[in-house]
């Protein structure tokens, strides 16, 4: 079962969150494929990836540009195949209420949602009563004034 955090974003747009979370995975030498679910988000994400000053490099790639098994950071609107992340991630990231029907094939998910959309916040809850029914170990996260707050 992989270990499935939400994070509710409150003060920050994913924009700014989203490159701090992914550096992190990056410096501790994973690989994350970053599941959204608008073509046209996917090209706007990839662009601001690369002018990311928080971190300042970003290296991923996507499906229009191909070379998966390359690239430390894959952007998609496509789920895992059966083995898992075409680059071999173990860090999925799902961004505007996308879901996966490959959650074991990773270690480690992070569900990133808006607080201020208040059907992103219901469709967030849905998919953490569905997480838990099927035993993945749960985590709640909010954004407060000094960063990341694990909630019971």
């Amino acid at each position: 079962m992989a270990d499935y955090g939400f994070y509710h974003l409150t003060r920050s747009p994913l924009e700014q969150v989203l490159p701090k979370l992914l550096g992190r995975v990056l410096a501790g030498g994973g690989r994350a494929m970053v599941r959204m679910a608008e073509p046209a988000r996917l090209e706007a994400l990839d662009a601001a990836l690369w002018t990311s000053q928080d971190p300042d490099w970003l290296p991923h790639g996507t499906p229009r540009l191909g070379h998966a098994t390359l690239q430390p950071i894959w952007l998609t609107t496509e789920d895992a195949g059966p083995e898992g992340a075409p680059n071999g991630a173990k860090f999925l990231f799902l961004l505007e209420g996308t879901e996966s029907a490959r959650l074991e094939a990773f270690d480690r998910v992070l569900d990133l949602f808006d607080g201020g959309d208040d059907q992103a916040v219901a469709a967030a809850r849905a998919r953490w009563r569905a997480a838990k029914a099927a035993g993945h170990a749960l985590t709640y996260w909010q954004q407060g004034a000094r960063g990341w707050e694990k909630k019971a």
